[in-house]
């Protein structure tokens, strides 16, 4: 190869190396600085798309697992209300029995009549006074609820759960009771006994419900894991093959630009002939 000076092919040559060991050595910075595999669409544009799908699923998943907890916060609510109201009237029955015997006079009857009609009174109270937000739960005033369980938009991703529970104590029939004398006492005791039957069933009802939304949550945990996984293998960076990378482009890096040095010291032999 003769010696030119109009042209200097091997500066062009380290030249074009020089940069494309910078853009190796960015992209390796940027992989680590991000912990992305995928900087730029044309890096690997089907797995973008892959991987920003699985990103909305993601997503997705997350907000339907608060929708599925916020569901289950609304059953246990209606529970926590239930169970006190339950624990109520236990504690009548122990009244009503205690009534019902002549051990007690009508002096002392009056005085468990009147805690009886006060714990009456609170459990309607927390009958209607039970809300999750501004929805009533135990007063006949709720409604068909959708609870949105899915990321996506059918009706597969929807648990539906009627939240209709009546529990005031007028419905319950234990709004009329009297424990001032041996009958009412007793007959109090079979009030008592159909209300808690009543109440069973409610509790029954909320309790099927909350162990669907656990198995919803059961579900939804294992799809976020495994969906995460999926992203990351498609789309974060391998960190021990990036960190080889910028070292090797950084050291390729160096010797092009020592190469280019030399590249450009090549005319000068051209320029001794010509002196």
């Amino acid at each position: 190869m003769g010696l030119r000076i109009n042209t200097n092919i091997a500066s062009i040559s380290a030249q074009r190396q020089l940069f494309k060991n910078e853009n190796r050595l960015e992209h390796a910075q940027e992989a680590l600085a991000s912990g992305k595999r995928i900087i730029n669409a044309s890096d690997d544009a089907a797995g973008l798309a892959i991987s920003e799908n699985i990103r909305g699923q993601v997503a997705g998943l997350k907000m339907a697992k608060q929708n599925a907890l916020n569901a289950q916060s609304v059953i246990q609510v209606s529970e926590g209300g239930l169970n006190e109201i339950s624990n109520i009237f236990i504690r009548i029955r122990e009244l009503g029995v205690q009534a019902a015997s002549d051990t007690v006079s009508d002096v002392e009857r009056g005085f468990i009549n009147t805690e009886g009609k006060q714990l009456i009174t609170e459990a309607d109270r927390i009958a209607k006074s039970t809300r999750f937000g501004n929805k009533q739960l135990l007063n006949n005033s709720g409604e068909d609820m959708e609870f949105h369980v899915g990321p996506f938009g059918g009706e597969e991703n929807i648990v539906k759960a009627t939240i209709s529970a009546d529990a005031t104590t007028s419905t319950l029939g234990m709004d009329s009771i009297d424990l001032s004398d041996k009958g009412g006492a007793r007959d109090a005791l079979s009030s008592v006994d159909e209300a808690l039957v009543k109440l069973s069933k409610i509790r029954a009802d909320f309790g099927a419900v909350q162990s669907r939304l656990v198995s919803v949550n059961s579900n939804t945990d294992i799809q976020f894991e495994n969906l995460s996984a999926a992203q990351s293998r498609i789309a974060d960076a391998d960190i021990a093959y990036e960190s080889a990378e910028a070292a090797s482009a950084q050291v390729l890096h160096n010797a092009a630009i020592s190469t280019l040095a030399q590249a450009n010291n090549n005319g000068m032999s051209a320029m001794k002939l010509i002196n």
